[in-house]
């Protein structure tokens, strides 16, 4: 099993603070390989313990909210890093016009149910990250959406195959996008299974 963040791996916040600049220039290389976008509008960005680690030293870092703050924000982010039968990606509309964007988001409720990974013919489809409701009763969705693709032994020896083309689609009748998964991508992401 993947390993999780625990409370021994938070540093003090002094040390991060010391440090801060250093892992952002890390995190930026690391996420380099690990993002693809989907259409115009969304962008996958795919998870692991590094970028969940600095996540959760930058809310703490932020918020200050103390030793009581560990906690919550270990049971925030662990489940966001693959468990290594996985990956685990964060699902963002990125729209900058904010009129253009309440637009799209008022019409793409369920969003995050529509996401799949194709390899070959064989479909994986994500599921979403439970810990609340990402579309409204109105049916607009959250610009963020957290989501997992559970794999089977015989689907990561598939994705792992140099040959097998990769591709993730969102299938939304409002926002109905695919891309190949780049190269540098599979290879980043093959490190998250075990």
């Amino acid at each position: 099993m993947a390993k999780k963040i625990t409370a021994d791996d938070i540093l003090p916040l002094s040390e991060y603070g010391a440090i801060r600049r250093e892992k952002a220039r890390e995190i930026t290389a690391v996420k380099r390989h690990r993002r693809m976008a989907i259409g115009p509008d969304a962008t996958l960005y795919f998870e692991n313990y590094e970028t969940m680690w600095r996540q959760v030293h930058e809310m703490l870092y932020i918020e200050k909210g103390g030793e009581e703050q560990i906690a919550d924000e270990l049971d925030a982010y662990n489940p966001l890093i693959p468990n290594g039968r996985e990956l685990v990606a964060t699902l963002m509309f990125e729209i900058e016009e904010k009129a253009r964007r309440h637009r799209l988001l008022g019409q793409l409720g369920g969003v995050e149910e529509t996401v799949i990974l194709r390899l070959g013919s064989e479909r994986i489809r994500a599921q979403a990250e439970m810990d609340v409701d990402r579309t409204s009763a109105e049916g607009k969705a959250s610009s963020v959406h957290f989501l997992h693709f559970p794999f089977t032994e015989a689907q990561i020896r598939r994705f792992n195959e140099p040959d097998e083309e990769v591709i993730v689609a969102i299938e939304h009748p409002r926002y109905s996008h695919m891309a190949t998964m780049p190269n540098d991508v599979r290879a980043a992401l093959a490190g998250d299974f075990d």
